[in-house]
């Protein structure tokens, strides 16, 4: 997601433009309030379960939804599918995400 951590995404499928206080609006709406809500990982999970539900295309409708990268919401599934029951504290693997500043910048 491109957005700001919190932010509710505003999806740009054809449904939203043409209608955006319809049905369907509406739904798209409360899963990017519910994603706004979520971790990283949670995000994740979130989006692979929506996509799998909805089977052949629904990489491609989540990611319309969501704003997310196709490969995060496959990622998602993948681990959905491997159901890991550990409950960490951590959101992403040790080592991962961005490096401190003091470490990128010498002095």
């Amino acid at each position: 997601m491109a957005d700001q951590p919190g932010a509710v995404h505003e999806c740009c499928c054809l449904h939203c433009q043409q209608s955006p206080r319809g049905e369907v609006a509406e739904g798209h709406q409360a899963i990017n309030r519910v994603l706004a809500s979520l971790n990283e990982r949670g995000r994740r999970l979130f989006a692979g379960l929506l996509a799998r539900e909805r089977g052949h295309g629904g990489v491609v409708e989540v990611s319309r939804i969501t704003g997310m990268s196709r490969t995060t919401i496959r990622r998602g599934m993948l681990e959905i599918r491997r159901a890991s029951p550990e409950v960490t504290d951590r959101v992403r693997r040790p080592g991962g995400g961005r490096k401190r500043l003091e470490k990128k910048v010498p002095g």
